[in-house]
C-alpha cells in the first residue's frame, strides 16, 4: 500500500512537472510570436513608408541614377515579401492558444518564430539602408512634385475662367464657336492632369499644365473681348459713314474747283482732275455698300470678316479723300505760284545753293558726282522760270519743274553727307 501510495505521488509530481514545463513553452513560443509581430509591423510600415518615397522618385526623376534606385527596391521587396511570408507561415503553422499544445509542438514554434523574427530583422536593416540612398533623391523629387498641384490648379482655374467667359459672351448673343472649340479642344491635356503625376511623370504633368493655363487664358482673353470687338466694329462702322457722307459732300464742292482751275489755268494744270468728282462719288457708294456688308457680318458675329471688310473702307475712302484734297491743293498752289512764282524761285535756288555749298566745302573743284546734277538742276530751273510765259502759262509744270529740281538737290545733299559720315539732314 506504502508502495503504491508513494508511486501515485510521483505520478502526480511528473504531470504536474510536464504541465509547468508545457506552460512555460507555450509562454516563450507566445513571446516570440509577440517579438515577431512587432518586427513584421515595423518592416511592413517601413516597406509601405519607402514604396512611397520610390514612387515619388519614379514620378519626378527618369534619371538612371532613379531608374536603378527602383529596380534596387523591387529586388528588395521581393526579398522582403519572401521573409513576410515565410513568418506568417511559421504563425500558422501551430496555434499556441489551443488547450492541448505539446511541449515539442510549442518549442519548435518558436524557433520559427524566432528565426522569422531575425530574418525580418535583417529586412528592415535592408530597408533602412536603402532608405539612406534614396532620401536625397527623394527630397529632390518631392520638391519637384510640390509644384505639380499648384501648376494643375492653376491651369484647372484658369480653364473654369475661360469657360466663365464664354458663358457671359453667349449670354451677351455674342458668337464664341471658334473658342468654345478650342477650350473643348483642352479635354484631352486635362484628363492627362486629372491622372496625374504618377501615371504621366512630373516634368509632362507641369508641362502640360503650362499648356492648359496659358491656352486658356488666351481663350479667356478673346472671349472677354468679345463684347469690346463688337463695339470697336460698331464705332468703326458709325465712322465710316460719317466719312462717306463728308466725302460725299466734298466730292460735290470738287466741280466748283475744277471750273475754277479751267477758267484761269491751262489745260495742264487741270486736266488730270476731270474725274475726280465722279470717282469719289464711286468711292462712297463703294464704301456705303461695304459697310452693309460689314454690318452684316457684325450682327452675324463673324467680328474678324467685319473688320476686314472695315479696313478696305477704310483704304478706299483714304483713297477717295487724297484724290479731292488734291484738287483744293492744285488750285492752292497754282494760286501762290501765280501770284509769286518769285518766291518759289528763289526758294528752289537757295535749296541748290545749299546743295552746292555743300558740294565745294573743304575742295577746290567740286565732284563731277555731285556737280553734273546740280548744274543740270540749275539749267532745268531757269527752264522753267523763263516758261512762265504767255497768256495761259502752264503754272502746274513751272511747280513740278521746281519740286524736282529740289527733289535733285536733297538727293546730293544726302549723298555727301552719306561719303562723308555726315549724319542725315532728313
Amino acid at each position: 500500500m506504502t508502495v503504491a501510495r508513494g508511486s501515485g505521488r510521483d505520478d502526480v509530481a511528473g504531470g504536474a512537472g510536464r504541465r509547468w514545463r508545457g506552460e512555460a513553452g507555450r509562454a516563450e513560443a507566445q513571446a516570440a510570436r509577440e517579438a515577431a509581430a512587432q518586427a513584421f509591423y515595423e518592416v511592413d510600415t517601413l516597406q509601405r513608408d519607402v514604396r512611397i518615397n520610390v514612387e515619388t522618385v519614379a514620378a519626378a526623376d527618369s534619371s538612371p541614377g532613379a531608374q536603378r534606385a527602383v529596380a534596387d527596391f523591387a529586388a528588395i521587396s521581393q526579398r522582403v515579401d519572401q521573409v513576410s511570408t515565410a513568418y506568417i507561415s511559421a504563425l500558422d503553422a501551430v496555434d499556441l492558444d489551443a488547450e492541448e499544445l505539446s511541449p515539442g509542438a510549442a518549442a519548435q514554434a518558436r524557433q520559427r518564430l524566432d528565426h522569422s523574427r531575425q530574418q525580418l530583422l535583417q529586412a528592415k536593416a535592408e530597408l533602412e539602408q536603402f532608405a539612406a540612398y534614396l532620401e536625397p533623391l527623394q527630397s529632390a523629387a518631392a520638391a519637384q512634385l510640390a509644384q505639380v498641384a499648384p501648376a494643375v490648379e492653376r491651369a484647372k482655374q484658369a480653364w473654369l475662367a475661360a469657360s466663365n467667359a464664354l458663358d457671359a459672351a453667349k449670354a451677351a448673343r455674342l458668337g464664341t464657336d471658334a473658342q468654345s472649340r478650342a477650350l473643348a479642344e483642352l479635354g484631352p491635356q486635362l484628363r492627362v492632369l486629372g491622372e496625374g503625376a504618377g501615371k504621366h511623370g512630373v516634368q509632362p504633368i507641369l508641362r502640360t499644365a503650362a499648356d492648359v493655363q496659358r491656352a486658356a487664358e488666351g481663350i479667356r482673353a478673346a472671349a472677354e473681348r468679345l463684347p469690346q470687338q463688337a463695339a470697336e466694329i460698331d464705332r468703326a462702322l458709325s465712322s465710316l459713314r460719317t466719312r462717306t457722307q463728308a466725302l460725299q459732300t466734298r466730292a460735290e464742292q470738287v466741280g466748283p474747283v475744277l471750273s475754277e482751275l479751267r477758267r484761269r489755268f491751262s489745260e495742264g494744270c487741270w486736266q488730270d482732275l476731270q474725274h475726280v468728282p465722279d470717282q469719289a462719288q464711286d468711292a462712297a457708294r463703294q464704301a456705303l455698300a461695304q459697310l452693309s456688308d460689314a454690318e452684316r457680318a457684325r450682327n452675324e458675329q463673324r467680328f474678324a470678316d467685319a473688320q476686314a471688310v472695315i479696313q478696305r473702307v477704310r483704304t478706299l475712302l483714304t483713297t477717295a479723300d487724297g484724290s479731292v484734297a488734291l484738287a483744293n491743293d492744285r488750285l492752292h498752289a497754282l494760286n501762290e505760284a501765280q501770284r509769286a512764282p518769285q518766291d518759289e524761285i528763289e526758294r528752289t535756288r537757295f535749296a541748290l545753293r545749299d546743295a552746292q555749298r555743300l558740294a565745294m566745302a573743304g575742295r577746290n573743284a567740286p565732284d563731277p558726282r555731285h556737280a553734273q546734277p546740280l548744274d543740270a538742276a540749275l539749267e532745268r530751273l531757269e527752264r522753267a522760270a523763263t516758261g512762265l510765259t504767255g497768256r495761259h502759262p502752264d503754272y502746274w509744270h513751272f511747280l513740278t519743274e521746281t519740286a524736282a529740281v529740289r527733289e535733285t538737290a536733297a538727293s546730293v545733299v544726302q549723298a555727301i553727307r552719306a561719303e562723308k559720315g555726315m549724319p542725315s539732314s532728313r
